[in-house]
Parts: C-alpha cells; structure tokens; sequence
C-alpha cells in the first residue's frame, strides 16, 4: 500500500530525492534528542546535507545547482522535518531564500553570481537577520534599531538582531539597518568579522536546535557595493512555503508513531491492540482530515506557483492559506496523536512530546495568523459583485 507521505510524488526524478532526503532525515533523528536536550547547534547534520548536496538544490543550474522548484522543496523539507523540525526548519531559510533570490534577481548578478558558485563549492549558507528586540517581527513594519552610517568606501553596521536562525554556522548574513543621513531602511551583506559578536541567547521551549541566537553588530564595516537596495521581481513569497512544509512533516512523523502505537499496543485487559477501539479509530479518521486537507492545499499552492510566473504577486491569499491551515491543523494532529498514545506521550524517552514543542513555532513564523486572515480578508473585499 502507499505512504501518505508519497502520495505528491509526481516523478522518478523527484522519488530519488525524496528517499535521499529520508535518508538524511533517518540520520538526523537519531541525533534529534540530544540537540534537543542540549539546545545545541547539529553542526554534524548541515556536514551531511553538504555532502548530499542538500545545500545547492534551489541555486539556478547555470552556477551548478539543481535549480529545483518550490514543488519539490515543499515536499523534502516535509522529509527532513519528519526526522528534526529544527534542522528542516534552519535549512529551509537558507535554500527558501536562494529561491526567492533566483525568481526576484533582488541583488546585483556578481553578488548573487559570487553567492551561489560559494554555495556549491564551499557549502555557504545565507540567512537574513530582521528581527531586533524592540521592533519585534520585521513582517509587521517595525523600523530596525541598527544603524548604517556611513564610511570611506563604504558603511558601518551597528546594532543586535535576534531569531538570527543558522548563526551558529555562517560567515556571510543579510542585516536589515536604518540609515539616519537618507531616513529609510535598507539591507547589506554582512562577512563574519571580529566585530560580529554571538551572543547565545535561544533557549526556548521548541525548535531548541535552530541556532536562533543574538548577534551583535560593532561597527562593522560593509563595503559600498554590499548595500542591497534592488526590490526585484515580486515573487508573491512563495519560497515562504517551506514553513508549512517544515511543520506538516512533523506532524507526519507524529502521525505515523501514534499509528504504529495503536498498532501494536494491546493492555492485557483487552484481546487486540487498541487500533481496534471505535474511539481510537475515530481520533486516527481525525488525524486523517486534517493532515490530507492541508497538504491538498500546501501543494497546490506549491505547484500554482510554479506554473503562474506571471500571477505569482496575486497568489498571496493561497499561499497565506496553506501556511495557515498547514501550521494550525499540524498541532491539531499531534495533539490526536498524544491522546492516542495517552500519558505516555509526555515521556522524554518518546518523541512526540519534542513533536508537540516543535509543531508550535509555525504560529510565530511569517505570515502569522492576524496577516492571512486580514489578506484573506482584503482579496474578498477587493472582488466586484456579480
């Protein structure tokens, strides 16, 4: 019979992905309880991603990536999440953001030339750090507290940014920084220096093992062609998916313990497993409902994106859509799954209590909840009558 998890797997080429990325994610759930218990960084699993060539799979072929499409991102970044959120979830802001870099062509072609030919050569990862602590959420409009000013040749960069995610691992950063001389806000690619501080600050109740920390920016010089202003194409932020995609393959994994559970757990009072109890059956029929209807919707999106270059702009209340529904009916699902498991669910020796500290971060990741339903909202608004 067919895995649910296959079910979206619509070619040879995209099957020997998916077992690669099974692979990847078999190795790093073994290593999932201690980065979890420790909160370190598993410097080890973006080794093996390296080597698989995990790294390189949204840079456009012409610089010697794979150019692979939102659709197949979608569904390996379900997989690796399947073995550890936090690695799935920290790998997808590296490779969602060179796809967004490749369907916008936002930076100058050297730089994103230079960045991509790094990525497959040497395994660089890129993240852009937004959030700072008193202007919370950058997709909420709040201006940033670290300045540009500038300096012969180029610009010094001072300030602190948190939920700074991969920091742990990379030597080049995107930064958010007002400029007071021109009273607007723009981006610079920042190279690691002396003058980049980490401060080790993530230490939170889920998503432990994304290196999430502070970093700390003392004056560090930019050069003058390193400052970003270029908006590109409007892309619709499709590369966003890999979110959802993050937390529906956590919940698969909740999904599939909580069957195999009901499986094989039999008390002594009774004469079959409980997969035989009506009230069992009814929570895993639950667990179906909600898992099918958002990855229905998750890879829809997915796939429109693909085909609808040109509508991708109006596509925003679909992808919206699918992260809402994706990221809410997922702690719906390993809910279902701990009572079908019961109180042993809460046992640090199983995973599904690490499943359901994890599943919960997809509340505070872009879009949140308020901005769907408002852009929800607003498409109806904006439709003519009949």
């Amino acid at each position: 019979m067919n895995r649910v998890i296959d079910q979206y797997i619509r070619s040879e080429e995209e099957r020997a992905w998916a077992r690669k990325a099974e692979e990847l994610a078999a190795h790093f759930a073994g290593r999932a309880t201690r980065h979890d218990q420790e909160g370190s960084f598993p410097f080890e699993n973006f080794a093996d991603l390296r080597e698989a060539g995990y790294l390189k799979l949204t840079v456009p072929q012409e610089f010697g990536g794979n150019g692979l499409s939102l659709y197949s991102l979608v569904m390996l970044q379900e997989r690796l999440a399947y073995g550890d959120g936090s690695t799935a979830l920290a790998v997808g802001w590296h490779i969602g953001q060179i796809l967004h870099l490749r369907t916008t062509r936002k930076w100058p072609e050297a730089i994103f030339a230079d960045l991509c030919r790094s990525v497959v050569s040497d395994g660089t990862m890129i993240n852009t750090f937004a959030s700072e602590a008193a202007s919370g959420s950058p997709s909420r409009g709040g201006k940033p507290e670290t300045t540009a000013v500038p300096a012969d040749g180029g610009w010094r960069i001072t300030g602190r940014k948190t939920f700074s995610t991969l920091s742990p691992i990379l030597d080049r950063f995107v930064v958010s920084a007002y400029i007071p001389d021109e009273d607007c806000t723009d981006d610079f690619l920042i190279h690691r220096t002396d003058r980049v501080t980490l401060v080790e600050t993530w230490d939170t109740l889920g998503m432990r093992a994304t290196g999430s920390h502070d970093v700390v920016l003392d004056g560090v010089f930019v050069d003058k062609d390193m400052r970003l202003s270029g908006k590109g194409l409007d892309d619709g932020g499709g590369w966003l998916l890999h979110i959802p995609a993050c937390y529906m393959g956590i919940a698969l994994a909740a999904r599939d313990y909580a069957i195999e559970f009901a499986r094989t757990y039999q008390p002594n009072h009774m004469n079959e497993p409980i997969a035989a109890l009506p009230s069992v059956k009814q929570s895993i029929g639950e667990m179906e409902i909600e898992l099918r209807t958002a990855r229905v919707l998750l890879y829809a999106a997915a796939d429109r994106w693909d085909r609808e270059k040109e509508h991708r702009p109006a596509l925003k209340p679909e992808l919206g859509l699918a992260k809402y529904v994706a990221t809410n009916n997922a702690i719906k699902i390993v809910d279902l799954a701990m009572r079908i498991v019961g109180a042993a669910s809460l046992s640090r020796k199983r995973p599904l209590e690490r499943y359901y500290r994890d599943v919960r971060a997809g509340l505070h990741n872009p879009p949140m909840d308020s901005t769907v339903l408002h852009t929800l909202a607003s498409a109806a608004l904006a439709e003519t009558s009949l």
